[in-house]
């Protein structure tokens, strides 16, 4: 016999025979939601089938596929499961990434189609129109905060520490000749300037304390009103692991730096007594991959005191050496440096990760990075690669613009890729001497190319040269990779008009083998390129006409390489050309310098018309074992390398490695002058070096830059963080409907941004722009200016219901450079409020790499969680109580038919 409850209590009602009350609502409710995909009743779909169907171009998300077991369901679930059943798909790609064996090209087709599929669940979402709750790709919050932050102006600007200990302690960083100018540009460009010299403390010990009483009542004297304070940094404990255990070490004493306190009507510089060049090195220290910019005093260029000790809290000091600075966070490599006419140095570096208040884009980008003279970032520009970029080349012409080139793989300039998404495309960006982009030009081949060297000609003009592996527009490909030069040619309609450069010319060379350019370098008209062709050192000149095309005029072949270029100049009339080899026999006239076994550095002394001639001078510089030559310069005629010196042939790369630096004579091969060094962990690999003419000086001592502080940073959204004009992103209302586009302009700032959003919200969105005051934080080199930040506050201005954000198209996404979540902001919970579920999967999701594999598929068990949430939320515990009463005469007329029918059935 068939209980009439149960039928009734799937249509609601009861009847006058029941059930117990406790037995008919658990088996009515059980009948309340569809069963989900994720029930352990319901078969799951086999992975392997799954991967079929994303391979094989199936929609990730198929609405009329999800299976809805309960009749009149609200289609909220439908869309549910057709979403969950999206995310297991891409989950089933990612796993499948994960799984070791997988060659190159299944990761490939599996990363394309797992973004194809981002894109896709993107425009399903923004699409999908659920009717009791809301879901985002991005978070759900009632605040939303900007990570990328645009520093205030800094009336302070703090040092590293140079004392330890008490304040009223004598300082070593006072010691001996201690004398300089501080001088003050005030708002009416009358400049006031105050001499310090130590000397006229007498016998008054210089303790920190003495020496800023001192200084501070000279600048008093003059009527200024800056003032030179100090800045307590506290130590913390570090531990260290021995033995299989961890010991904390105690803290250590107190540091001091050094606080320079202006105000806005006084630009303060600074300028030494006497001054000798600077050499700075960036390299790698240590096993966990700290980068480092040492930088030495040379014997040359003025009469300034040598250094005598480390600084406080350096390490594996050598003679010679000034001093020694962490560069932030985040930085993968630098590839190049060079020196500004102030004596600021300019690093090109690839960064991994953004400094904390300017995330990148991608998964990789270039940084521009200014350092002044004691080592200190004074501004990070991005290029803002929307995937990934490496900077290889820098260079700086005598007005202080600054040219960087690399290469780069998806988009860039207006969210556009090049000819082919996925290959890498050389680019060459100019800056002004404060770091603003001026222009930038992506050009390439069908298949890939990269720009490896740049510099400045006449009137301006930027030549680039690198490698390409087909033709570059407007040239023709001779087989395999080929080296090419090309010329860009700036152009001004008027003097506010925007700056645009124009290929002009180009030249493309090589065999059918493997070649490319490593170094070039320019002499009035003639441009010269050298490179490895076919496994050969060649040099190349070109004349450059009336316009700076060029066209080749000479090559010169010294030999096998059997190494590297690392540099190339052009001084008094002689090319010099230097790098590495195991080539005992270069063909270049006189060996100054044997071989000494192994790799060798060389310096290469050739005429301009790259013909072989017995004033040709040939130099080898290093041990019995590998000797590298990183990065090499030529200064007032002499060539600087730095690199790894006598390594043992076949060493691992977890051996000891031993750096040095070297001035050599070139017609010689005398060395002039030379030191090496241990890195911490015994690791010690230059990277890049420059050379600074009297950037050495007693300043260096105390931490001070030469040349005036910068106290101002720019505002400008493009130029303070990664963001590129043209990127944007959406503002659509809460409950659907048209999504407005907030898009970047060359000009704005946080102030003109916030009213965008504003205005695309319909103003239901309020916008404020929070204010962090500076952290106390000398040693961070990124905040030496003690700058307080700025960034975008997002909330809803009734405090309910606010609005959607949405990413951009992929290559010109500008949440990802402004570090917001995609989302919903408003009030996601409470009385008559749509409850809102965020999955949070960022559009940068990827399976390029195992460690973004890794991320995408913690992201993904995320997203399926919140599925699983919003699942609960329709039908919660806490609904109100189902209806209950007798059902009516009808409904209890048709069971009875049902169960008469029933009982014949059954006999």
């Amino acid at each position: 016999m068939i209980n009439n409850s149960y039928l009734l209590g799937l249509f609601g009602g009861t009847a006058t025979s029941s059930l117990s009350p406790t037995t008919a609502a658990s088996l009515s409710r059980a009948k309340a939601q569809p069963t989900p995909p994720w029930s352990t009743n319901v078969k799951a779909p086999e992975p392997s089938a799954l991967l079929r169907a994303a391979l094989g171009g199936r929609s990730i998300i198929d609405e009329g596929a999800a299976q809805l077991d309960v009749r009149g369901a609200p289609q909220d679930y439908r869309k549910l499961f057709a979403l969950y059943q999206g995310l297991e798909t891409l989950n089933a790609l990612t796993n499948r990434a994960g799984t070791k064996g997988v060659d190159q090209l299944e990761m490939g087709q599996l990363d394309r189609r797992f973004a194809s599929g981002m894109a896709e669940l993107s425009k399903w979402l923004g699409a999908a129109d659920f009717d009791a709750i809301r879901m985002v790709q991005g978070t759900s919050s009632s605040t939303s905060k900007s990570t990328a932050a645009v520093a205030r102006d800094s009336a302070v600007s703090i040092t590293g520490p140079i004392h330890e200990g008490s304040p009223d302690s004598v300082s070593p960083a006072f010691e001996g000749d201690v004398a300089f100018r501080i001088s003050a540009r005030k708002s009416d460009n009358s400049t006031v300037n105050v001499d310090i010299d130590l000397t006229e403390m007498g016998a008054t010990p210089r303790t920190l304390s003495n020496v800023l009483l001192h200084i501070n009542g000279k600048l008093e004297s003059a009527g200024l009103q800056t003032r030179v304070g100090r800045e307590l940094i506290k130590p913390e404990p570090k531990t260290v692991t021995t033995g299989g255990k961890t010991i904390t070490l105690p803290a250590g004493p107190d540091q001091f730096a050094l606080a320079i306190r202006g105000v806005s009507t006084e630009t303060i510089s600074f300028s030494p007594s006497a001054a000798a060049d600077a050499v700075y090195v960036a390299q790698n220290a240590g096993t966990g991959g700290g980068l480092q910019m040492l930088k030495f005093q040379s014997d040359t260029g003025g009469t300034a005191a040598a250094p005598t000790r480390a600084g406080v809290g350096e390490t594996q000091w050598v003679e010679g050496r000034v001093s020694q600075t962490a560069l932030p966070e985040g930085i993968e490599t630098v590839r190049a440096s060079a020196t500004a006419p102030d004596g600021s140095v300019w690093l090109v570096a690839d960064l991994k990760e953004g400094p904390g208040n300017q995330p990148i884009k991608g998964q990789k980008d270039v940084a521009l990075i200014k350092l002044d003279s004691a080592g200190r970032v004074v501004t990070t520009q991005a290029l803002g690669a929307a995937s990934t970029a490496s900077g290889y080349a820098i260079a700086v012409d005598a007005t202080g613009r600054v040219a960087v080139a690399g290469s780069v793989t998806g988009a860039l300039d207006g969210g556009k890729a090049g000819d082919v998404a996925n290959v890498a495309d050389s680019f060459v960006s100019v800056f002004d001497a404060a770091g603003q982009e001026l222009w930038t030009q992506r050009r390439g081949a069908r298949a890939a190319d990269e720009a490896t060297s740049v510099s400045f000609g006449q009137d301006g003009t930027v030549y680039v040269a690198g490698r390409a592996q087909s033709a570059m527009t407007g040239a023709v490909g001779v087989g395999g990779w080929d080296g090419y030069v090309q010329a860009f040619k700036e152009t001004q309609a008027h003097q506010f008009a925007p700056i645009t450069a124009t290929a002009i010319g180009v030249a493309q060379f090589g065999t059918a083998g493997t070649d490319r350019v490593d170094a070039t370098a320019i002499d009035g008209t003639d441009l010269y390129t050298a490179g490895i062709e076919d496994g050969r050192i060649v040099l190349r000149k070109f004349a450059l006409d009336a316009e700076g095309r060029p066209s080749l005029s000479a090559t010169r072949d010294l030999g096998l390489a059997s190494g590297d270029i690392a540099g190339l100049a052009v001084v008094d009339g002689k090319v010099m050309v230097s790098g590495t080899t195991r080539n005992d026999a270069l063909d270049v006239g006189t060996i100054t310098a044997a071989h000494n076994g192994g790799t060798d550095a060389f310096v290469a002394v050739l005429g301009t018309d790259l013909v072989a001639s017995a004033s040709d001078r040939l130099t080898y510089i290093g041990g019995a074992g590998d000797d590298t030559a990183a990065d090499v310069k030529v200064h007032d005629g002499k060539v600087w390398l730095t690199g790894v010196s006598d390594r043992a042939i076949g060493a691992k790369a977890t051996d000891p490695t031993r750096a040095y630096l070297s001035r050599i004579d070139p017609t010689t091969g005398a060395v002039e002058w030379s030191r090496s060094w241990d890195g911490d962990g015994a690791q010690a690999s230059p990277l890049t070096l420059t050379v600074a003419s009297g950037g050495a000086s007693v300043l260096d001592r105390l931490g001070l830059p030469q040349g005036e502080i910068d106290q101002s940073q720019s505002k400008t959204l493009t130029n303070a963080t990664s963001l590129r004009v043209g990127d944007r992103f959406y503002v659509s209302p809460a409950n659907g409907g048209r999504s407005v586009a907030v898009t970047i302009e060359a000009r704005d700032t946080l102030q003109t941004l916030a009213r965008k959003i504003e205005q695309a919200s319909n103003m239901k969105l309020k916008v404020t722009i929070a204010t962090e005051g500076a952290k106390s934080e000398p040693g961070d080199l990124a905040g030496a200016l003690h700058a307080g930040l700025q960034r975008l506050s997002i909330v809803a201005r009734d405090g309910v219901t606010g609005a959607v954000i949405s990413s951009g198209e992929t290559g010109r996404d500008a949440l990802a450079g402004l570090g917001l979540s995609a989302g919903y902001v408003g009030q996601t919970t409470g009385d008559k409020i749509t409850r809102t579920f965020g999955l949070g999967l960022p559009t940068g999701l990827n399976l390029s790499t195992a460690e973004a594999v890794k991320t995408a598929g913690e992201k993904l068990q995320a997203a399926m969680k919140a599925v699983r949430d919003a699942y609960r939320a329709l039908a919660p515990e806490t609904a109100a109580s189902r209806i209950t009463g007798e059902a009516p005469a009808y409904l209890q007329a048709q069971l009875a038919n049902y169960q008469a029918a029933l009982a014949r059935l059954g006999g």
